[in-house]
This record gives structure tokens, C-alpha cells and sequence, in this order.
């Protein structure tokens, strides 16, 4: 076998980029086909039912299950203000009443005459989508969300964390290996997603959260600097709902690496344009990659990304994807045609590969990808 076909991490001039933005549950779209959004506009809402308060009303009362109902001032399906009474007993020839008050604003739900215990419900929270990238509503998912599509520059990363957000991309490193320090951050950062050059410490990221920065492009960075910044290690997850007030997209790996050539003069070509980023990533599957999209201010046309096949060969630069060697980069020495044995007992065609500080591994082809130079 001559070559074997490996996807790579798609960096693109242009494109044409679409996204479905989709409720969790039905609920209602403000939009229509052929609107023109931005990414912060709102496309669809939906309310998601309160959390529940349970009330133990007979014990409250200290009357018995079955006798709370004639206590009760307020039923199943009526609304309450906090502290509201709820029931209360009628006392001795006027006295020492019981008063039961309601903890919370929201609704009476619910009562058993069996337990003699009340349901109250928090009042549902409201649940919006946006946009996520400028563009145009290209299809209208009824009750649930829309598609929304646009002409632009795309990036993907190989790790990153932290959810969707934008901003105005801004240059901080002169070249893809400058590694920034804590006062290359300033306050003009604020709302600006930067691209940083080979490597962030933790430092650099509480600056940049300090600063009110939006987001952070950089080649690599160590895991112990990330463990620091989070609090805790990630491990093997999907990463984006980390709320730290800061995107961090990785474009190369673990450890000190430049961003790849082409990936930074792509970026750099952006500078003071608007990016949307998001930082989500199925680590272990390599199914979910943090990405950058920058749109392009012209009308959708009929654009097809032009994506070159082409085969992993000896000496190609490669990504490994996958535990134990996730982030680390190498070339291909040796691509055997038979089947090897492999660490989960079962056989698989292999890649022998050269890491960049000389250490030799074999490993699956599936665990890796190209790097386009």
C-alpha cells in the first residue's frame, strides 16, 4: 500500500460555513428564511420548566395528611408570590394560628392528600439561541431552531475550551513562536479575541480574563498550565461548557508549538475583522474541534470548499489524535501494507513515526492526522 488517506484539520480561505442552531426542546423561532442575523441576534426561544420545591404541609401543620386540605389557601395551578400563605390552621377563638408561607415565587403544582405533602415549582427559565455567526437564515426548523449560513474564513483547532462566543480578531504576537507574557495583555484587549503565537501560560489567561478579552488563539500550551487555569484536570471529555469568561482555542497540540504557517497568515489577514469562535471538543473521538469563523461580507453563492485528497506518505507531518501521544507532532518514517497487533488486542494497519524530539512509536493510522504545511 503505497499511501493511506487521513483527514486533517481544515483551514480555509473561504467557504461556504453552515450551522444549526437548535433548541433542546420545542419552543419558538423569531426568524424567518432569508433574515439577515448577526451572530449575538436571538433566532429561537424556549422556556424550560423550574426546578421543584417539595413542602411537607402536614408536618408543617401538625395535622394529618388527609385533613391539610381544608387548611389549603392556595391550589394546584395558582401562582405565588414569596412568603404568600399557603394554608394555615385556624387556632384557638383566633389564636395561635399556624401560617405556613410559600419559600419561593412561582406556582403551586401539586398536592397529595396521601403524603400530605405540596409540589411548588420555580418559575420556568427562558432559553434563547443565537446566531453564533453573522450571515442569513437559510432554513426554518419549525418549533425547534434555524440553519444560518455565510461566506468566510474557517479554522479548526485541535483542542480548545470554553463555549461560542465573538469578537474583533486582534494581533498580539509578531510571529506564530513568540511565547506572550502577562504584560503583553492590556486593557485595549477588552472584547478582542486575540492570536497569540506558540504558547500561553496560566498567567497570560487569568490576564486576559482580567482584561475581559473574548477569546485566545495560540499554538500550544502545557497541561499543567491548563490544569492551573481551570482548577482541575480535564481529562478525557468534551469540552466548551467551562465557565471561565475566556475561548481558548488551540491550533497545534500540548506543549510549546508554533501555529502552523498558514493557519497564522490566514488569521493575520483577519486582524480587525469580527470572529466567531467556540472552543467545544470531543477529546477522545476527535468528532467535536474547536474552530474559528471569520465571515466575508458578500451575498451566498453557490461555494464549495476545494478540499484536496491527498495520501499520508513517508515523511508527511502528522498530528497524533488519540491517548497516550494526544498533541504531539511527528513525520511518518514507515507505513507498513500488513496488519499489526496493537495495544487493544485487535489488528490494525499501523504508521511508524518519528516524534519531533526523536523518540520512535508505532501506532494506528486512525490515530492520527496531517498537518498541511
Amino acid at each position: 500500500m503505497a499511501h493511506a488517506y487521513t483527514p486533517g484539520l481544515k483551514v480555509t480561505q473561504r467557504a461556504r460555513i453552515s450551522k444549526e442552531r437548535r433548541l433542546p426542546l420545542k419552543g419558538e423561532v423569531v426568524v424567518h428564511k432569508g433574515d439577515k442575523v448577526k451572530a449575538d441576534t436571538v433566532v429561537a426561544r424556549t422556556r424550560l420548566s423550574g426546578d421543584v420545591a417539595p413542602l411537607n404541609l402536614a408536618g408543617l401543620l401538625g395535622v394529618p395528611p388527609e385533613d391539610v386540605e381544608h387548611y389549603l389557601l392556595k391550589h394546584p395551578g395558582d401562582a405565588l408570590a414569596k412568603d404568600e400563605v399557603i394554608a394555615q390552621t385556624g387556632g384557638i377563638f383566633g389564636f395561635l394560628k399556624t401560617i405556613i408561607k410559600s419559600p419561593i415565587e412561582g406556582t403551586f403544582e401539586s398536592f397529595s392528600k396521601i403524603t400530605g405533602q405540596a409540589i411548588l415549582r420555580y418559575p420556568p427559565a427562558l432559553v434563547e439561541i443565537n446566531a453564533y455567526i453573522d450571515g442569513e437564515v437559510t432554513e426554518v426548523l419549525p418549533d425547534e431552531g434555524v440553519v444560518v449560513e455565510t461566506i468566510g474564513t474557517f479554522v479548526q483547532g485541535i483542542f480548545g475550551i470554553g463555549g461560542e462566543t465573538s469578537g474583533i480578531i486582534k494581533r498580539v504576537s509578531a510571529t506564530p513562536s513568540d511565547v506572550l507574557s502577562p504584560t503583553d495583555i492590556t486593557a485595549e484587549l477588552v472584547g478582542k479575541i486575540i492570536i497569540a503565537g506558540s504558547y500561553v501560560s496560566c498567567a497570560v489567561l487569568n490576564k486576559a480574563v482580567e482584561c475581559g478579552c473574548k477569546g485566545i488563539i495560540v499554538g500550544g500550551i502545557a497541561d499543567k498550565e491548563l490544569k492551573d487555569f481551570l482548577g482541575y484536570d480535564i481529562g478525557i471529555a468534551i469540552t466548551g461548557a467551562e465557565q471561565k469568561g475566556l475561548t481558548l482555542v488551540v491550533t497545534e497540540g500540548f506543549g510549546q508549538m508554533d501555529i502552523a504557517k498558514r493557519t497564522y497568515e490566514l488569521l493575520c489577514t483577519n486582524e480587525g475583522k469580527k470572529a466567531s469562535i467556540n472552543g467545544a471538543t470531543q477529546i477522545r473521538a476527535g468528532v467535536l474541534r474547536p474552530e474559528v469563523i471569520v465571515p466575508i461580507e458578500e451575498a451566498l453563492t453557490e461555494v464549495k470548499e476545494k478540499i484536496e485528497v491527498r495520501g499520508v506518505e513517508a515523511g508527511s507531518k502528522i498530528r497524533i489524535i488519540r491517548e497516550p501521544y494526544f498533541g504531539k507532532i511527528g513525520k511518518v518514517i514507515a507505513l507498513p501494507s500488513e496488519l499489526q497487533l496493537i495495544g487493544t488486542g485487535s489488528t490494525a494497519r499501523v504508521f511508524e513515526v518519528e516524534l519531533d524530539d526523536g523518540t520512535r512509536i508505532t501506532l494506528p493510522r486512525a490515530n492520527v492526522e496531517i498537518i498541511e504545511e
